[in-house]
C-alpha cells in the first residue's frame, strides 16, 4: 500500500481526553474516531490490527477444536426471560422494543442464543462435547466508559460455549479452553497470567481471568513472580487428552485478582523475593457454570442408556478489541506504538527520503513490488514529507521494520533496515533487503 493513497489521519497534539498511554496512541496514529461515548469507527490502520488479532483468535480457537458460528448481535428478550436474565442483568444491557413492540437486546454476551441453537439441534450425547464460538460485536452501556477501547461500550469478543455429557467432560472442555489461551495472547506477544477470579453475572463456580500487567491496569493483581515468564504450552499438545498439567503447573501457584486475594495466603504461599503485586488488564475470560443455562432453558439430550441427560456448559471469552489496547500498553515507547509482528498492520514501512530522484525511485519501486509479490506486508512512505515527518510516522504507528533509501543510500545500491523494537539498523544492498525482511530475521 503506498502511503500517498492511504487513509492515515495523524494527529500531532496529544487529544486531551485520552487517559492512558493506548488512547492516545490509537488516537494520534489514525487508528480509531469516537463517534459516541464508548463508541468507535475503526479506521483503516486499527482495522488492520484488529483483523491481525481476530484471526489470531480464531486460529487457536479451531485448533483447540471449538467450531465457529455467527450469532446475532440483536437479540429476542424472551430467550433471557427463560434463563432469568433479562431483568438480573441490570442497566448495562441496552433494551430496545422493535416496531412490533416486541422486546429485544443489544447482546452482552450470548450463553442463551447459543443454548437455544444447541437445544433446536443436537439430540444426542454422540455430539459432546461441542464447543461453539463465535467472534461478534457486543455492548455493554457502562456507567462511566473511558481509556478508549480498553472500557468502550461497544467491543469486539469471542465468545464460546462448551456442552460436555458431565462434569468431568466440562472440566476437560475447560482446559482446554485455558491452555488455548495461553497459547493465544503467547501468539501476539503477550505474558497472559490466569487467575481465579469472581464469576460475576455469568455464574458458575469455577472461573479464571486472563491478565496481562501494565501500570494502567483496571485491577490490583497478586502472583507469584515464575508466572509471569512461564512459557505458553504450544500448539502441539495433545487437545483431547490430558491438560491438567499444562493447567495445575499454573494454578497451584498463587495468583488473584483483587476481588479473591487473601494476604495472609499470599506471603504463607509466595516467598518474599516471588512475591508480585501489580496492575493488570483483562484480556480474557472463562467460566465454568455446569447447568445453570442448559437447565433453565431446557436443553436436553439423550444420553448412552437412553436417559435424558442435560449438558453441562462452560463459556470463554476474550476481548478482541480490548487486546488491542492491551498490546499498546505492554509495547510502546516516548515515539509511539511498537508492534509484534504477528499482530502488526504492516510488517515493514518503506520511506523514500526523496521522491522525484530517479534512482531513490527506482530502488524504492523495485522493492516495493518484491515485498509485494513475495506477500510481505508494506507500507511505501511514497509522499513528499520531510525526512524527520516520516520517520516520526513510522516510529508513531509502530511498524517492526523500517527500510530507509536516501540519495546517499542509493548510490551504493544499500537499504538501512531498522528494527523498531530495538532500533538496531544495518545496511544492505537490495536483495539481502528483501531477504531479510522475507524471512523475518533479525538484525
Amino acid at each position: 500500500m503506498k502511503l500517498s493513497r492511504y487513509f492515515l489521519p495523524l494527529i500531532k497534539e496529544t487529544p486531551s481526553e485520552a487517559q492512558i498511554v493506548s488512547h492516545r496512541l490509537m488516537l494520534r496514529a489514525g487508528m480509531i474516531r469516537q463517534q459516541s461515548a464508548g463508541i468507535y469507527t475503526w479506521l483503516p490502520l486499527g482495522l488492520r490490527v484488529l483483523q491481525k488479532v481476530a484471526q489470531i483468535v480464531r486460529e487457536e480457537q479451531n485448533r483447540a477444536g471449538a467450531v465457529e458460528i455467527l450469532m446475532p448481535t440483536l437479540q429476542s428478550a424472551d430467550l433471557w426471560r427463560e434463563s432469568g436474565r433479562y431483568e438480573a442483568y441490570g442497566k448495562e444491557m441496552l433494551r430496545i422494543t422493535d416496531r412490533h413492540e416486541r422486546d429485544m437486546l443489544y447482546g452482552p454476551t450470548a450463553e442463551e442464543v447459543v443454548t437455544d441453537v444447541f437445544r433446536t439441534y443436537v439430540r444426542s450425547y454422540k455430539a459432546m462435547p461441542l464447543n461453539l464460538y463465535n467472534i461478534q460485536w457486543k455492548f455493554r452501556d457502562e456507567v462511566r466508559p473511558r481509556f478508549g477501547i480498553m472500557r468502550g461500550r461497544e467491543f469486539l469478543m469471542k465468545d464460546a460455549y462448551s456442552f460436555d455429557i458431565d462434569e468431568a467432560s466440562a472440566r476437560k472442555a475447560y482446559q482446554r479452553m485455558f491452555v488455548a489461551y495461553l497459547n493465544t495472547f503467547s501468539r501476539m506477544g503477550l505474558k497472559a497470567v490466569p487467575m481465579r477470579a469472581d464469576t460475576g453475572p455469568i455464574g458458575g463456580d469455577l472461573s479464571h481471568e486472563f491478565i496481562i500487567l501494565a501500570e494502567t491496569g483496571e485491577s490490583q493483581v497478586y502472583c507469584h513472580k515464575d508466572l509471569v515468564d512461564m512459557p505458553a504450552p504450544g500448539p502441539d499438545v495433545d487437545w483431547f487428552g490430558d491438560l491438567s498439567p499444562h493447567v495445575e503447573a499454573r494454578t497451584k501457584l498463587y495468583a488473584a485478582t483483587d476481588e479473591k486475594h487473601e494476604q495472609a495466603k499470599f506471603e504463607a504461599e509466595v516467598p518474599a523475593d516471588k512475591r508480585l503485586s501489580a496492575r493488570g488488564i483483562e484480556v480474557g475470560h472463562i467460566f465454568y457454570f455446569g447447568k445453570k443455562y442448559s437447565a433453565a432453558m431446557k436443553a436436553k439430550v439423550q444420553g448412552p442408556n437412553g436417559e435424558e441427560i442435560i449438558p453441562e456448559m462452560g463459556s470463554y471469552g476474550i476481548g478482541v478489541s480490548r487486546l488491542l489496547g492491551g498490546i499498546i500498553e505492554a509495547s510502546h515507547d516516548d515515539n509511539g506504538i511498537i508492534w509484534p509482528e504477528s499482530v502488526a498492520p504492516f510488517k515493514v514501512g518503506l520511506i523514500n527520503l526523496r521522491p522525484g530522484d530517479a534512482k531513490c525511485d527506482a530502488i524504492c519501486d523495485d522493492l516495493y513490488n518484491k515485498l509485494h509479490n513475495a506477500k510481505v506486508e508494506v507500507l511505501y512512505d511514497d509522499t513528499d514529507a520531510r525526512a524527520g515527518e516520516k520517520f516520526a510516522t513510522m516510529d508513531l504507528i509502530g511498524l517492526p521494520w523500517q527500510a530507509v533509501i536516501g540519495p546517499k543510500g542509493a548510490e551504493k545500491g544499500v537499504v538501512e533496515l531498522k528494527n523498531r523494537k530495538t532500533g538496531e539498523k544495518v545496511e544492505l544492498g537490495a536483495d539481502a533487503a528483501l531477504n531479510r525482511l522475507h524471512q523475518h530475521d533479525k538484525i
